[in-house]
């Protein structure tokens, strides 16, 4: 029987998962039972109902700070997974819940309160998160992922600790990835990753000066589920929905990358030394998180970064230009960065707060 037990949670996206497919693996080598609690059609479900984890169903509604009809019944959705969310985690007596953010996260960690569970939550981005803000109050300890975060949340809980990556990420072949794709070793390979839901944006200009890429570079293009333009069937140019298996193959083969700005990307990025050009979410369509994670990394000179705004044909190819010119001083200053892998610190968190 397993020592202790947690119960983990965060969806919506697969960045508020993913990091906790991370964790699991040494949880589990620490004596932990790992068992989920999600939506009934959030991305969480997919990703851990691979996993053979314990899967729990919650009500929840999204927290939007805009205007949408769903705004008068979502707070009633909310309510409804909190006292699921209690009954639930009554049931399975947990030691401790972890919180990776995303709307599904509200329910459980006030369900955990009401519990008397203490709740470890992680907060990717460099300002925290609408459903991490409402969680802040009732978290025995909140890790964060950049330095300037921590004057966002009270000391006495903050704990620096970077963000979690799975260890396969790390373990990557270059061999592999160029094989997969047919391409060869003697031209650069570009990568074009645009989160899980794709983006339409960055596919639009990609595709659009193809011919001009195609010069210089092999191209990865993961362009998000549905996204696919089989029009454009090219030697040296492959396409992809969505990469599970083969992503450490491909980022590990890749010279250049082009991606967003999600926290769990671009530490990825970081982690694996991977120059790249930043392009992340423009305040009309975000809370203007991505751009502070960009920013952040583009002072500390891991990044180039291309504001949407100014995305055009010409400044997308002067840019990846001046980026492969100068991929080598970016390799360089990642090399020196103290924010590496942070699943040993966060599991140390998680269990130092469990009540003693």
């Amino acid at each position: 029987m397993a020592k202790h037990k947690i119960i983990m949670t965060g969806g919506g996206s697969a960045g508020h998962v993913t990091p906790n497919l991370a964790l699991i693996p040494t949880l589990e080598k620490e004596d932990f039972e790992v068992q989920y609690i999600g939506t009934a059609d959030g991305i969480e479900r997919k990703i851990i109902g691979q996993e053979g984890i314990k899967y729990h169903v919650i009500s929840s509604g999204k927290l939007r700070r805009y205007f949408d009809i769903k705004n008068f019944t979502d707070p009633f959705r909310v309510i409804k997974g909190i006292f699921e969310a209690k009954r639930i985690i009554k049931r399975e007596k947990p030691d401790i819940v972890f919180s990776k953010g995303g709307f599904v996260a509200v329910p459980v960690v006030l369900g955990a309160f009401f519990n008397r569970v203490p709740v470890v939550s992680h907060e990717s981005d460099l300002t925290p998160g609408l459903a991490n803000k409402i969680a802040l109050p009732y978290s025995t300890k909140v890790c964060l992922t950049f330095p300037e975060t921590m004057e966002h949340v009270k000391k006495r809980k903050a704990v620096l600790t970077g963000t979690p990556i799975r260890k396969e990420l790390l373990e990557g072949s270059r061999l592999k990835g160029l094989n997969y794709c047919g391409f060869s070793k003697d031209k650069p390979v570009l990568l074009i990753i645009g989160g899980s839901l794709g983006s339409k944006k960055i596919n639009d200009i990609v595709r659009k000066n193809i011919a001009t890429l195609l010069e210089k570079y092999q191209i990865i293009h993961i362009c998000g589920r549905n996204n696919l333009d089989n029009s454009l069937a090219l030697e040296n140019y492959k396409q992809f929905e969505y990469v599970s298996d083969e992503l450490p193959d491909l980022l590990n083969c890749a010279d250049i990358v082009v991606s967003r700005a999600g926290a769990n990307v671009i530490f990825e990025l970081l982690a694996l030394k991977k120059p790249n050009l930043l392009i992340p979410l423009s305040k009309k369509s975000s809370r203007g998180d991505q751009i502070l994670n960009a920013k952040s990394f583009e002072k500390k000179g891991y990044s180039l970064v291309l504001e949407e705004e100014e995305l055009d044909d010409k400044s997308f190819i002067e840019k990846l230009g001046d980026l492969y010119e100068d991929r080598n001083k970016y390799i360089a200053a990642m090399g020196k960065s103290e924010l590496q892998n942070a699943v040993d610190k966060i599991v140390e968190v998680i269990k130092t707060s469990i009540k003693k």
